[in-house]
């Protein structure tokens, strides 16, 4: 099966060899861009929960931080590895990889939370627990002039959804609801949702999707 990965270069090389491992042709063709926002550091020292929620933001996190928070908490498995990569001891990694997950799991009262994240996401940690929120980067969908014909395509995002659809339609794997969501309404056939974020849960939906 033919397989495009459609993440900025670099942040798919592990799904794509696992996919080729299960014998797939993969090619890689960005549909988002990650453009940081800022240069300033990041004082969190007086913040008792850090909120990480990608590993994109992980990394500008590390890239821009000073001082230390009681505690970090990350949205999923993937972006807790990428904090550790940096040296950042991760406290909290909810079951459900989501903000709703980890809303579930923070403890009360959570005290004072900054949640470090793209422009535009969600504000689900801000409007319950009265977090401070801080845009690391901003994702600026792509317009290639052309796309790589493929019989299925793995969406990591609502952003990378809306340009896929942008270049025409065909049968996509999505990395969470959020994305499939935003497929579906572009009208976009989703082949299977990832049950888990990550290189095993995408590599889960496409063999579903495979079959």
């Amino acid at each position: 099966m033919r397989i495009v990965l459609t993440r900025p270069p670099g942040l798919d090389a592990e799904l794509a060899a696992a996919l080729r491992a299960a014998g797939h042709e993969v090619m890689s063709c960005p549909l988002i861009a990650l453009d940081p926002l800022g240069e300033e550091p990041i004082d969190v020292s007086g913040y008792d929960w850090l909120v990480v929620t990608s590993r994109n933001g992980a990394g500008e996190v590390a890239r821009r931080l000073t001082g230390r928070p009681r505690h970090i908490a990350a949205v999923g498995p993937s972006t807790a590895e990428a904090l550790r990569a940096h040296g950042l001891e991760v406290d909290l990694v909810p079951a459900v990889a989501s903000q709703d997950g980890l809303l579930a799991e923070l403890p009360r009262p959570a005290g004072r939370v900054l949640l470090a994240a793209a422009e535009g996401a969600r504000r689900l940690l801000v409007d319950e627990l009265d977090a401070d929120f801080l845009a690391l980067y901003r994702t600026r969908e792509l317009r290639p002039e052309a796309f790589p014909p493929a019989d299925l395509v793995v969406l990591a995002s609502p952003s990378a959804a809306r340009a896929y659809a942008a270049l025409g339609t065909g049968r996509a794997v999505t990395i969470g609801p959020r994305t499939t969501e935003a497929a579906r309404a572009a009208g976009l056939t989703v082949a299977a949702e990832a049950e888990r974020p990550g290189t095993d849960g995408l590599t889960a939906a496409v063999a579903l999707a495979a079959r």
